[in-house]
């Protein structure tokens, strides 16, 4: 997308206008009426499924607001607001007007929100009169009332007819009201719906501080926040969002000036804050928070090495749950006295040696054999070894030393130079642990990534050919890749063993794998803010694969989420929730260079005088010829010719 402005009608002169030169407003009833109907048909179906999946009915015991709104109501007005603020979109385009948002945008969210509320209208007609529970075995009875508020199938037509065109409409005013409006909008909206999903966390501390009084008069007794609660955080954060604008971009802005030495102190000062909360927080919480922390501590390990794979070296591992595997097992055979075969029962610190060594060996294993292979062949030659570690555990063959299906029992916790011992009935000792050797991870990967083997497992994610015509080894670099990562993911197996106490086939499925590729993916491959932020949203408020997050109500429906956010990851923003700075510029290198293509012409057009203006006008004269003859040149849409 552009960020030049197209030129208005009526005006003269050879390249693009700045911004602040939009055209009219479009007349509110001029509207594009196949697109709403076809934006809004899609929406509906989207109700329908959901409301069929039975997520309202899960996940209407969870309360935002006491008495006025729920989590099963809230997934139900989603789809509304978003398709009606997405009708009223319009693309900058060179030499294509851009309108003034107005009452067109409204209008136009009215109706498309009121097609999205028909889909939940024409359900309730369709549950009240046909029996839909044996080809639909998911959806409960339960429904029906919801729908209808317990008041009957007439008004349920009703009200979702007219909750649909008031969310719709509500999505196409944001598209008119001010920036200042609309971030004092999604400020209070975001603290509501954090302080309602982390309500167990914030009771759970304020109990470790002493400060049960304020929490009780923020949350109610059967969840959700009060009303008077709810009002004061929105006046907070409407005070914030007013008071605070541009604080946080300026800071960052500030410390992005900084260079050399200065830059450095800076970014140890943010670190050694986060690090000092990090020590601090687990000190208050209770054996629920810590577990929950120490479940995303683990996460983020298997993350950071999985990111090192896929995010910097670009290898697509959907395997990666061997290597934690075999960090489980092979901690649990050299530190368990019930190992079937061998029980050294050594200490675990000095069996962790042998686990990385053992892991690494694996990861040579895995790799030698594929590491020739690219894209889809590669994926499906790592599931499948992924799947074959887990099968040799499950195995009878190899039961003699794992176990088979009764796994390895009694395994001691992690003991810190014989001064404690770490494990899982001390929540809070397991997440230092973790915390510790994340620490390492991190500081492993940042100096990886900004060295000279970094740089070659970034050109051969780029273009593996044309880095291999550069001189890089390209089957050694992806092999230490395998290994790094394999190394990384042991770290993690190893902790768990520690951790559970026990290891068993049933706990390295495939799904673990996809899972930390949601978590890069999600957080921003190739960066590890990122990667640490994807894991505290996903396994903090989601849960694991088979671990709890903050809303448990969503265990049954976290890997439509997952899906979910990922096809919206991909489409609306592919480098991620936090992504490194090379990454983004890789992936918008042609929409970069047709900007500043066009800013240069803006700013020739602009400092242009009498004597040159033959030259610019030289330059329109063969744009326009080029356009006119089918080719296009920098930044120009393939599909037209036209710059986009």
């Amino acid at each position: 997308m552009s960020l030049t402005e197209p030129m208005p009608a009526g005006a003269t002169g050879p390249g693009p206008v700045l911004a602040g030169n939009d055209a009219p407003p479009r007349p509110p009833f001029a509207q594009d009426w196949r697109r709403i109907a076809r934006m809004g048909a899609v929406g509906a179906l989207g109700q329908i499924f959901i409301a069929l999946s039975n997520m309202p009915v899960k996940l209407d015991g969870r309360a935002i607001i006491e008495g006025i709104l729920s989590l099963g109501y809230l997934s139900l007005v989603v789809l509304p607001f978003a398709v009606g603020s997405r009708v009223g979109y319009q693309v900058r385009r060179e030499g294509v007007p851009f309108h003034r948002p107005g009452a067109y945008e409204v209008v136009g969210g009215t109706a498309c929100g009121a097609v999205v509320g028909g889909g939940l209208s024409l359900l309730a007609i369709l549950i009240a009169n046909f029996d839909l529970r044996e080809p639909l075995v998911n959806w409960s009875p339960i429904l029906a009332d919801l729908l209808a508020f317990n008041r009957g199938t007439a008004f349920a037509v009703l009200i979702w007819l007219v909750v649909g065109a008031a969310i719709g409409a509500f999505g196409g005013l944001l598209r008119v009201i001010p920036p200042l409006a609309k971030r004092i909008m999604w400020t209070v909206v975001l603290t509501l719906f954090g302080a309602a999903v982390l309500e167990s966390l914030t009771t759970d501390l304020a109990e470790g501080m002493g400060l049960e009084g304020p929490v009780e008069w923020f949350y109610a007794p059967r969840g959700g926040l009060t009303v008077t609660g709810a009002i004061a955080l929105a006046i907070g954060s409407a005070v914030l969002a007013v008071v605070g604008r541009g604080r946080v971009k300026g800071a960052k802005a500030r410390i992005d000036s900084l260079e050399g030495p200065a830059r450095t102190r800076a970014h140890l000062g943010l670190i050694l804050a986060t690090g000092a909360v990090l020590v601090i927080l687990p000190m208050f919480a209770g054996k629920l928070t810590n577990e929950l922390l120490a479940n995303v501590g683990l996460f983020v390990l298997l993350a950071l090495g999985l990111n090192v794979v896929v995010g910097l070296a670009g290898i697509l591992d959907l395997g990666y749950v061997a290597f934690f595997a075999v960090g489980s097992y092979s901690t649990a055979v050299l530190t368990a006295a019930a190992s079937p075969r061998i029980n050294p029962e050594l200490p675990w610190f000095v069996a962790l040696i042998g686990v990385v060594i053992l892991t690494g060996l694996v990861g040579l294993f895995i790799g030698a054999p594929v590491i020739r292979m690219r894209g889809d062949y590669l994926a499906i030659v790592t599931l499948g070894f992924g799947e074959i570690i887990r099968l040799l555990f499950l195995s009878d063959w190899l039961s003699g030393w794992f176990g088979g299906s009764q796994g390895i029992t009694n395994i001691p916790g992690a003991e810190i130079f014989g001064l404690a011992e770490v494990s899982g009935t001390d929540p809070r000792s397991v997440f230092y642990l973790v915390l510790a050797f994340c620490a390492i991870a991190i500081y492993v990967s940042w100096r990886l990534e900004r060295s000279r083997i970094g740089r070659a497992w970034m050109a051969v994610r780029e273009d593996e050919t044309v880095a291999e015509a550069m001189g890089i080894n390209t089957v050694n670099v992806k092999l230490l890749a395998f290994v790094v990562g394999a190394v990384l993911g042991s770290f993690s197996g190893a902790i768990f063993s520690a951790k559970v106490g026990s290891v068993f086939p049933a706990s390295f499925l495939i799904l673990v794998s996809i899972v930390i590729l949601v978590v890069v993916i999600f957080g921003g491959m190739g960066s590890i803010v990122g990667v640490i932020a994807g894991s505290a949203v996903l396994i903090g408020v989601l849960g694991g694969p088979k671990q709890p997050g903050l809303l448990a109500e969503f265990s049954e429906f976290k890997l439509l989420i997952y899906g979910a956010l990922l096809v919206w990851m991909m489409l609306a923003r592919p480098e991620g929730l936090i992504p490194s700075v090379r990454r983004t510029r890789e992936l918008h290198q042609e929409e970069m260079a047709q900007d500043a293509w066009l800013r240069g012409q803006a700013a020739d057009d602009a400092s242009g005088d009498d004597g040159a203006g033959h030259h610019n006008g030289s330059h329109a004269t063969s744009g326009a010829a080029a356009r006119a003859d089918g080719h296009s040149g920098p930044g120009a849409d393939q599909a037209g010719g036209e710059p986009a």
